[in-house]
């Protein structure tokens, strides 16, 4: 009896994992439909004040409280997310949305790989770097700025990973998270009323942002938080290896951006090697 919770607890735990993979990817598809009007500038400072209003009804944060030891690694992930963001939408606008998410996934692979001590892990690098020159295929028309900003991404987000250990010991429950989206938010509100000054936004491209702030940030952060108590830790790295997969789907399905054969092998490759480091790490614990 007690089997059969667990398993549909943890079936229903990797369900949310890849309900909040969708909605991540389709917000960010959706947001993208805007940058004709309004940029991946202006969409990314849409989607930043939504996620961080909503993070901060969620969370509660008791700012107040907070001590200069706390503050800083905030403003630390606060700083990561908003550079993670910017750049990401700035590489799905060049290079496309499946593209852009397999190359910022290096970065959580980055992070499982340097904390482990098994030889194993170096053929997950070497995996992941033949996908990465399969996907981009290095060539003098290549759009080099498009896929640095799509590593810069990955470098954010393994900064964020490490960023959010130091703030989930030193911050209570998901008040942390929650005050980073909201000075992330306050941050790009100069720079974002600049920009919607500048190119004025339909309702529809208005709505394209928003909607990414709410499916991309909102969404995945609660949906992650319920997941995370229904399933064993290294279940959520190996399913949060689907995001480039969800990423390329939905991009030829919304952006119409289709791929070729070699991209989805390179695709394949990636994801491969993300999704083996966790499961290395998990049965060696290192």
């Amino acid at each position: 009896m007690d089997t059969d919770i667990r398993s549909r607890r943890e079936a229903s735990g990797v369900a949310l994992l890849l309900g909040s993979a969708l909605s991540n990817q389709t917000g960010a598809a959706v947001g993208a439909l805007a940058f004709d009007v309004i940029g991946p500038v202006g969409v990314v400072a849409v989607r930043q004040w939504v996620a961080g209003v909503a993070l901060l009804l969620l969370g509660r944060p008791r700012l107040r409280a907070f001590t200069r030891r706390q503050w800083w690694p905030v403003l630390g992930l606060a700083a990561v997310f908003g550079t993670m963001n910017v750049s990401l939408y700035t590489a799905i606008d060049r290079i496309g949305l499946g593209l852009a998410v397999t190359l910022e996934f290096l970065g959580p692979l980055a992070v499982a790989v340097a904390g482990s001590r098994r030889r194993a892990t170096l053929g997950c690098v070497v995996l992941a770097a033949v996908g990465v020159v399969v996907l981009t295929r290095p060539q003098p028309s290549s759009d080099y700025l498009g896929i640095g900003l799509g590593l810069l991404a990955a470098a954010c987000w393994s900064a964020y990973i490490l960023l959010n250990r130091t703030v989930g010991r030193r911050v209570p429950g998901v008040e942390g998270s929650a005050a980073a989206g909201a000075v992330s938010a306050l941050a790009y509100l100069p720079i974002g009323v600049a920009v919607l000054i500048a190119h004025p936004p339909t309702p529809t491209a208005l709505a394209c942002a928003a909607t990414a702030g709410v499916l991309a940030s909102t969404v995945p952060f609660l949906v992650d938080l319920l997941a995370l108590r229904r399933i064993p830790a290294h279940y959520f790295g190996i399913f949060m290896s689907v995001h480039p997969v969800f990423a390329a789907g939905i991009g030829a399905l919304v952006l119409g951006e289709a791929l070729a054969p070699l991209d989805w092998l390179g695709i394949t490759l990636v994801v491969t090697a993300n999704a083996a480091s966790v499961l290395i790490r998990s049965r060696t614990g290192r």
